[in-house]
């Protein structure tokens, strides 16, 4: 597989797909594993990083859960194509940057990526669309026992699976769900629906994770405890806490439609009109307003646009994937009129 393969093909988590896909976007697992016996990565020297990036692709090649996936070493890649990785959700931020002895190994369907030499020697992680958390963690615990074989991780009896950081000492397991949740921030409540996740030991970010902003609506609802707690226990804390948010949202979007529905439909209806005809549009006011669309599309307002062409819009018109399509580098009022054009194309009905 070649990155620019990627170009013309739908991630998992975008499909618009699985259980509760009208507000779930999607729900990933991650692990965090390292090699017993070496520094974590940011105290390995040279000779440690590259025997890691040795032992985990060979590793990889022994797994039948990962014949299909492609290794690609940070090192060789363009800025672009790390910024373009980062954007679909296949490696970190923190990963992209100082890539000595640093890989990201990728599916063909985009469900698994694993992270070498980020925080932790591994980071593996699978995404499913929709709240589909317990299926994501049928498939990465297959693919964490296979990889168990092969590979001595760093474990004690009294702490479970050794990490850079205490908190993701024990299971090392981070479970986290992509909501959209218009009705509660149009009703005001969403402030009280994070305070209360907080203290349930839960943490909330944007749509790229650690250190983002929520924006368009848009939040991500992770656990904060891995230790002390099996991984069947944080799955089902997870899942009872997501399946309260769904019905928050949902009786907020009921309120929504009694109180103030022509308001509701006229602002869904003004987006979708400034999206088709717009020639030049920033990102922030993309995802905005991608996101009272979205809201429309599930509330019936809107019935012929599918769900999955509105989530693609919000990636594809991300700036790295402007300039992979365009294959050049473009200016800021560049990429808003190719992201402009694009969105213009896909909303053609």
């Amino acid at each position: 597989m070649k990155l620019d393969d990627l170009l013309n093909h739908t991630s998992e988590w975008l499909r618009g797909t699985g259980p509760n896909s009208d507000i779930v976007i999607s729900s990933r697992i991650r692990l965090a594993r390292n090699l017993e016996k070496f520094a974590f990565p940011h105290w390995a020297d040279q000779k440690e990083g590259e025997e890691i990036l040795r032992l985990i692709a060979d590793a990889t090649s022994k797994c039948d859960y990962l014949k299909s996936t492609t290794n690609f070493r940070l090192s060789d890649l363009e800025l672009l194509d790390k910024q373009f990785l980062v954007e679909r959700h296949l490696m970190s931020r923190e990963h992209a940057q100082k890539t000595d002895h640093k890989a990201v190994i990728i599916d063909t369907e985009e469900v698994i990526s694993i992270m070498v030499n980020e925080e932790d020697h591994l980071r593996v992680q699978v995404m499913q669309s929709g709240f589909n958390i317990y299926e994501a963690w049928n498939i990465i615990n297959k693919i964490d026992d296979c990889l168990a074989k092969e590979l001595p991780f760093a474990f004690l009896a009294d702490w479970g699976y050794l990490t850079a950081c205490p908190t993701n000492t024990g299971t090392g397991m981070r479970g986290s769900v992509m909501l959209h949740l218009p009705a509660l921030v149009m009703t005001r409540q969403i402030d009280r629906v994070l305070a209360a996740i907080s203290k349930l030991s839960f943490t909330t970010r944007g749509l790229y994770g650690e250190g983002t902003q929520a924006s368009g609506n848009f939040f991500q609802i992770s656990n904060q405890v891995s230790l002390g707690q099996s991984e069947e226990e944080i799955i089902e804390n997870i899942n009872g806490l997501i399946r309260q948010i769904i019905e928050q949202e949902n009786q907020a979007r009921v309120a929504l439609l009694g109180r103030n529905g022509a308001v509701l439909e006229d602002r869904v209806n003004r987006s979708l009109g400034i999206l088709k005809n717009a020639r030049i549009i920033n990102s922030q006011e993309t995802v905005e307003l991608l996101s009272m669309v979205r809201l429309g599309s599930d509330l019936g307002m809107i019935k012929d646009i599918d769900r999955r062409i509105i989530n693609e819009l919000f990636i594809v018109t991300q700036p790295a994937h402007l300039q992979k399509i365009m294959q050049k580098k473009l200016s800021a009022q560049e990429r808003d009129m190719k992201r402009a054009q694009i969105i213009r194309e896909k909303l053609k009905i």
